[in-house]
């Protein structure tokens, strides 16, 4: 069995999650970063993706999370989100809406543009996750 490391994940909220893990899957900004115990340090900034982590248990746990950063030093992994939703909070309609919203939007500025492509983002990993769990 592999050896666990800490992992904290965590909002401006709240702690989300404090646990022992023995594999993470991060989405950093250029893609998922795979993560074990003794893994050189690392500080990657992090996308709009999925977050899963294998539980030294054996458990599976799934997020969305939304930005960020996370740093791997010394078997610690931080994850620091604007947010994070677990697979079992996920609002299938919710994020379907959210989804469609984002779509009809006509941005007319590179600002409203760049909203709208994080958004559908959002919305689009959201869905993935709640139909694939």
């Amino acid at each position: 069995m592999p050896a666990p490391f800490q992992c904290s994940l965590v909002t401006p909220e709240c702690a989300v999650l404090e646990t022992e893990a023995t594999y993470a899957e991060v989405p950093a900004h250029d893609g998922q970063v795979g993560i074990m115990h003794d893994r050189a340090p690392l500080i990657v900034k992090l996308g709009v993706g999925k977050l899963s982590l294998k539980a030294a248990e054996g458990e599976e746990q799934h997020f969305v999370i939304d930005g960020g950063f996370a740093e791997m030093i010394d078997n610690k992994l931080s994850v620091l989100t604007d947010q994070a939703v677990a697979i079992e909070d996920i609002d299938l309609d919710d994020a379907k809406a959210a989804l469609a919203e984002a779509q009809a939007l006509q941005p007319a500025t590179e600002e409203l543009y760049t909203k709208r492509q994080h958004d559908m983002a959002l919305a689009k990993a959201l869905i993935e996750l709640s139909q694939k769990h």
